[in-house]
């Protein structure tokens, strides 16, 4: 007995296997160029920082208050040290987004202005620490690479 098998299934097959691969192949290519773009931001900012350094308080409150030299704002921002912690670190400006950020007595959060500031931490009404320093101008290029 002649057993005869058509080729034509298997190559049917085989041709929907490889018009599917070209399918998605071409579904996968860019269809357009597009030229590589950085984006950059710049942002000054200084910490300032207070330590009880013996742990002798125990639990405190430290008001930080930053003074713009130019425009005679003041900053504040009040943070409460928890015992074991003996002291903490605040950046300034801080962003108003966060639960804590320095603001002026209206609301209004400060900003990274350039120019010279003063300021001082108080712990029970005292001022324990201070220090001056100048916030520089930042500025920013983009740099488009062209293909």
């Amino acid at each position: 007995m002649l057993n005869v098998t058509s080729a034509f299934p298997s190559l049917f097959a085989h041709a929907c296997r490889t018009a599917g691969l070209l399918l998605v192949l071409f579904l996968l290519t860019p269809t357009t160029s597009h030229a590589q773009t950085w984006q950059v931001s710049t942002d000054p900012y200084v910490k300032l920082g207070v330590v009880d350094k013996f742990g002798a308080l125990g639990s405190y409150t430290a008001k930080f208050i930053v003074t713009n030299q130019t425009t005679g704002k003041e900053f504040i921002l009040t943070k409460q040290i928890q015992s074991p912690d003996k002291g903490i670190d605040v950046v300034f400006p801080s962003e108003a987004s966060e639960a804590e950020y320095f603001a002026t007595s209206t609301g209004e959060a400060a900003r990274a202005a350039p120019g010279k500031y003063v300021w001082e931490c108080q712990v029970k009404g005292k001022k324990v620490v201070s220090g001056h320093f100048n916030l520089a101008a930042a500025g920013n290029d983009i740099t488009v690479i062209e293909k």
